[in-house]
């Protein structure tokens, strides 16, 4: 078999997985779990995509094809977030409150930003941790704002402290998750900063937009450090 040929299976199964999380979710949703929670499952399921790069053949240009499930649910997410209809499983799982406009702020940005992984910082330490951090610290953080939040503060949109605790603490968990999975090492150093810049922008961000600035901020400290 052809490196080409075992990196299109390899992506074929990644995206696979992505859509068999986001069918997943919406069966329980229409079951009645909250949407807000089946936002985030898909939120962190979808940034641990990155976990099939281990299976790449590394040597052929074909490796970029992990890119597939983010490229292919950006065209999709464009479409719907203009013609879906109330019922589409992507507004149900993918949304705070059921406008399918949403789909075109917080989940489009961050298929852009996992194929800017997968494409400019493949098998990189600043891909993972910089997914590991936006998966799993900016897709806890809100559960547990929402839940335990109960000293807020507000830079920009309201937010609390016990929420900002659990971006710093899941996100440190995520990028040292990924960055074991992919290198079998730990860059305790650059994750530890990592999670603090970006807990701190964060922080100061608007809804959604976090989900560019934190990738970002994390490339900036990747170069600087």
């Amino acid at each position: 078999m052809s490196a080409s040929v075992y990196n299109i299976i390899i992506a074929s199964v990644s995206v696979g997985y992505v859509f068999a999380v986001v069918a997943f979710m919406d069966f329980f949703v229409r079951k009645g779990f909250p949407q807000e929670l089946s936002r985030k499952v898909v939120h962190i399921a979808a940034g641990s995509w990155l976990v099939f790069w281990i299976f790449f053949d590394q040597s052929n240009y074909s490796k970029y094809f992990n890119i597939a499930p983010a490229a292919i649910w950006a065209v999709l997410l464009l479409i719907k977030g203009f013609t879906a209809k109330e019922d589409d499983e992507a507004v149900k799982t993918m949304t705070r409150t059921g406008d399918k406009k949403e789909l075109l702020r917080g989940p489009f940005y961050f298929t852009i930003v996992m194929i800017v992984m997968g494409t400019l910082f493949f098998y990189e330490s600043v891909a993972a941790v910089s997914m590991g951090i936006l998966g799993w610290g900016d897709g806890i953080a809100p559960l547990v704002g929402k839940k335990y939040g109960k000293h807020k503060y507000n830079f920009v949109t309201e937010k609390s402290y016990e929420g900002s605790l659990a971006f710093f603490l899941f996100g440190v968990f995520g990028a040292c998750l990924f960055s074991y999975i992919l290198f079998d090492e730990i860059y305790l150093k650059y994750i530890i900063i990592c999670s603090v810049f970006t807990t701190f922008i964060e922080a100061v961000s608007p809804k959604d937009i976090d989900n560019i600035l934190i990738p970002l901020a994390c490339i900036f400290v990747y170069f600087f450090m």
